[in-house]
């Protein structure tokens, strides 16, 4: 392996500078309290008992925030999730979403508030109500609420969101944290996030969104007894800032078993780990947002920006198509000096949408940011001319079944592949990255439904078989996809666009079955892109960095640093790339075309 190290200028925790609210936050536990009881006080000049409540995301620890609740001295403190059904019965009401498999469900649409029993709701609400109505002593009463979906129960004079990143969930779930009021500590992680992923985490977010504008404050929960509080109007204003100029979110990184060194090396990640697989560096639904507020730092999920802001973060045409969701993901595969991926597909959309309840699908392509010059670097696509569907079912099912290995190479194309090949993977497509590569992986959403066919025979980090799809997968293959249709439609298909001294533009993927557009900007000099009222998302695939300008002065320049993945959103309109004097880059934008 040639493992040639760039740059080194790779951000790991970036931070977004919010301005007008320094005087809003607060990171010390005493200063918390203090300021809480003030809002508390406040109000209790308006009315005689004041409710103040503790909303939770599902995955916040209570007793931390119970610690917070007592601090504060009130008359009574309820905790709603008293008043939630049994374990028993949740499992058995949301089995249908939850089914057997052990990656995939079915997206749950209902509302929050069938976590709960109703006839508890309302003896809870009536409590509430009483404990208003009695008489306290000339500095008033204070109610707390606690759990999550407090508002159920009484809308609160002052409502404390507390908020969690969905990757800090996750890691909570492998420390032994069970699902939303349940007890399987030791359920396997895929199981956990299973449940997040297509029940608590909709019925949260969808809960959480409606409410926006009734957060006094917001809780940043993420480190343990560390919490950082800033007010409903700083969280709300340093979103529409961020709704209006470039941004990055804060990337995680996460092992696997055909994981690699490069990002290791590059981005100067934990070297004691055995490898990196994955860099998330490009997916709101995951990733998180440093908000830096006179000097403090608050850390909020990046679907927050989603949620309150999709018109101006996305564009009217894009959240026309697609609603309040981020539609393109950006992702790092590294398997330098690491394995192969899965022989995989993904799922055609009226099939994702049948089975799973997704609206759309996962058409991605790979990009090749990097890939070792002294060794056979490839991907495999589509599949080879004449195969036998049959025969090929037949040995997929024997190599599952452990009878023998399956040859990949009967039957899938191996095409090779160097640094800054992109190759366009529409769903239906057989696929898999190969070893000694560093990819971009640029794709639509719904990313969790890969349909694993063949893992060369090898076990999951966790000394377990992976799970393969083959029903799944078999029904999805489009077996039309052979080695002329993949050279004449999906390999090679890059056509420059503009062509100057200083400038090269490139189309380097929009297959017709894809929504996503990809743009190559070849620059040694200034360069002005309109955005056509869609979102932008950006990768530094060559170069050391490059400034993302402003062209009304309306945002500071923005730095984006080589394989750093950046947002500009849509309500920008238009910006100028500006590398660094002297050099050349290469910036790869994505939008939806």
């Amino acid at each position: 392996m040639n493992l040639k190290k760039k740059y080194g200028n790779y951000e790991l925790h970036p931070q977004m500078k919010i301005t007008g609210y320094e005087n809003e936050i607060w990171d010390e536990k005493k200063e918390i309290i203090e300021e809480l009881k003030r809002a508390v006080q406040e109000k209790q000049k308006e009315k005689k008992t004041c409710i103040l409540s503790f909303d939770l995301y599902p995955g916040v620890r209570k007793e931390e925030i119970m610690e917070l609740a007592n601090a504060l001295q009130p008359d009574r403190i309820f905790d709603i999730e008293d008043c939630a059904k049994d374990e028993e019965t949740l499992l058995r009401e949301f089995n249908d979403y939850i089914t057997d498999d052990r990656v995939f469900g079915i997206m749950c649409h209902k509302a929050i508030d069938t976590w709960f029993e109703s006839e508890k709701l309302e003896t809870m609400k009536k409590a509430i109500e009483t404990e208003c109505m009695e008489e306290k002593d000339t500095n008033g009463g204070l109610i707390v609420i606690v759990g999550t979906a407090t508002e159920l129960l009484a809308e609160a004079d002052v409502l404390v969101y507390c908020d969690l990143t969905r990757w800090e969930v996750q890691l909570r779930y492998r420390s032994g944290m069970p699902n939303w009021h349940s007890t399987n500590y030791n359920d396997p992680i895929l199981t956990k996030y299973k449940r997040g992923f297509f029940i608590e985490w909709r019925l949260a977010d969808r809960y959480k969104k409606e409410r926006y504008e009734k957060f006094t404050y917001l809780l940043d929960t993420e480190k343990e007894n560390a919490p950082v509080l800033t007010t409903g109007n700083a969280f709300r204003g340093a979103l529409q800032q961020l709704a209006r100029q470039p941004f990055r979110m804060e990337p995680y990184f996460d092992p696997g078993v055909w994981g690699g060194q490069w990002m290791k090396e590059n981005f100067g990640l934990d070297a004691s780990k055995e490898n990196f697989a994955w860099s998330f560096d490009g997916v709101p639904e995951e990733n998180s947002l440093n908000l830096e507020i006179g000097g403090k730092v608050l850390k909020v999920p990046a679907q927050d920006l989603v949620f309150y802001a999709p018109h101006e973060l996305l564009g009217e045409r894009v959240h026309g198509r697609f609603g309040a969701e981020f539609p393109i993901r950006f992702d790092l595969l590294d398997t330098m000096g690491g394995q192969n991926l899965s022989l995989q597909v993904h799922p055609l959309t009226e099939y994702i949408y049948e089975k799973f309840g997704m609206p759309y699908t996962q058409d991605e392509s790979y990009y090749l940011l990097d890939a070792d010059e002294d060794e056979e670097t490839y991907v495999y696509l589509g599949l080879k001319e004449g195969v036998d569907k049959k025969e090929m079912g037949r040995e997929l099912r024997a190599a599952e079944k452990g009878e023998e290995l399956f040859p990949a190479e009967k039957y899938v194309n191996k095409i090779p592949v160097k640094k800054h090949d992109h190759v366009l993977i529409p769903a239906g497509t057989v696929h898999c990255s190969g070893k000694n590569t560093m990819v971009l992986e640029i794709s639509a959403t719904p990313y969790i439904f890969t349909f694993k066919l063949w893992d060369w025979g090898r076990l999951g980090m966790d000394g377990l078989p992976r799970p393969i799809h083959l029903d799944h997968g078999m029904k999805n293959i489009q077996w039309n996809r052979d080695t002329k249709w993949v050279y004449d439609n999906i390999v090679g298909q890059t056509r420059t666009l503009e062509k100057t001294e200083n400038c090269e533009v490139e189309r380097t993927g929009l297959h017709s079955r894809e929504f996503i557009d990809t743009i190559r900007y070849t620059l040694s000099g200034p360069h002005t892109v309109s955005m056509d009222d869609t979102v932008h998302v950006m990768n530094l695939v060559e170069g050391r960095s490059a400034r993302i300008e402003s062209m009304d002065g309306s945002f500071a320049p923005f730095t984006v640093h080589y394989a750093e993945t950046a947002i500009v959103p849509a309500a920008v309109g238009t910006y100028r790339i500006v590398p660094e004097e002297g050099e050349m880059i290469k910036m790869l934008v994505a939008s939806v075309g």
